[in-house]
């Protein structure tokens, strides 16, 4: 086909405006969000463009689809479990699943929009970090549930674990092994890390014990990058903010000559299929990714299927101890 016989796109319409794609998305769907002078820009341009709504996709938006939009970050392991069991709990309530993924060169404003253009339903977003105005502007074409994050506003149901809770398991864990220099390696800037952190702190002095945080992250480099600043001379266990850090944190160690958890114990978040696989048996905080799905779809449903006001529903995470912790060699040494 010809550019010059192409049909006229979003996209093209937003060039013409100029203004953003989601900008023309809401005016065409006639969802509030845009000002008067916008609209009738976009309006102005679509017309000059030729351009006219896909047929199919009005057909969507204006009948039953029964798909709730899921966006999740396809490098992150535990949103894929999540996504597994997302698709069991829908489908028990006579619904589909459709998948976008937020990627390297596609944002989260991108992945969410491609599933209003299916016709999602409702949206379930695995940690998002968009912003407050953004989540509100989704939630005001549909329902939309913050997975793994609560702080997102009174427009948006959240369905997130304990954080707190799951810091202090893992501390009480190890306290009670005999552990006194325990350090956390943190998630950085990745969402859950800001509380993570302060929690570690809290529960740390709760027992009179010093806290010692080193900057970290979400991935095996950042974990292998942060054991090169533990004081492996004192340390006797680590925290790591979820399980892929927590492999890199192991790998770094065992490249200083040091073992796990001879040495030094080590602790993940998330209980991922990394923490169980039997040649790694890496102890780790469980968010029980079943459980969360399954709250947030009912969530989702509930918000489609009836008049009840958005909810923030909290979940109860467990540890599960395995081979990566143990006692230290001098317990309740100072």
């Amino acid at each position: 086909m010809t550019e010059q016989h192409r049909r006229a796109t979003l996209m093209d319409v937003a060039r013409a405006a100029g203004v953003s794609r989601a900008l023309v998305s809401i005016v065409m769907r006639g969802a509030p969000g845009a000002s008067e002078t916008t609209r009738q820009k976009v309006l102005a341009a679509a017309r000059d463009l030729g351009y006219r709504p896909d047929s199919r996709a009005r057909l969507l938006r204006s009948s039953r689809t029964r798909l709730l939009g899921l966006s999740f970050s396809s490098s992150q392991p535990f949103h894929a479990e999540i996504v597994d069991a997302a698709y069991a709990e829908a489908s028990a309530k006579g619904y589909e699943i459709a998948l976008s993924a937020v990627a390297s060169g596609r944002t989260e404003t991108r992945a969410a929009e491609a599933l209003l253009d299916v016709g999602a339903e409702a949206l379930i977003l695995v940690s998002p970090t968009l912003g407050d105005q953004e989540l509100a502007r989704l939630a005001a074409q549909v329902p939309v549930v913050s997975l793994l994050r609560d702080d997102v506003g009174r427009s948006v149901d959240s369905v997130s674990s304990d954080d707190h809770a799951g810091i202090r398991e893992a501390v009480d864990h190890l306290a009670g092994l005999g552990h006194r220099h325990i350090v956390h390696v943190d998630g950085g800037t990745a969402v859950s890390a800001d509380k993570r952190r302060e929690a570690f702190s809290a529960e740390m002095l709760r027992r009179g014990l010093e806290p010692l945080t080193v900057p970290g992250g979400p991935t095996e480099e950042d974990g292998i990058s942060a054991g090169r600043f533990i004081p492996t001379n004192l340390t006797t266990a680590v925290i790591a903010f979820n399980d892929r850090c927590a492999l890199g944190v192991m790998e770094s160690l065992r490249a200083a000559g040091l073992g796990v958890p001879s040495d030094v114990s080590v602790l993940g978040y998330d209980d991922s299929q990394f923490a169980r696989l039997s040649y790694v048996q890496l102890s780790s905080v469980s968010q029980d990714a079943q459980l969360l799905a399954a709250a947030a779809v009912d969530r989702a449903v509930a918000r489609i299927e009836g008049t009840v006001p958005p909810e923030h529903v909290v979940r109860t995470p467990h540890l599960v101890a395995r081979r990566t912790t143990a006692a230290p060699r001098q317990a309740g040494a100072a």
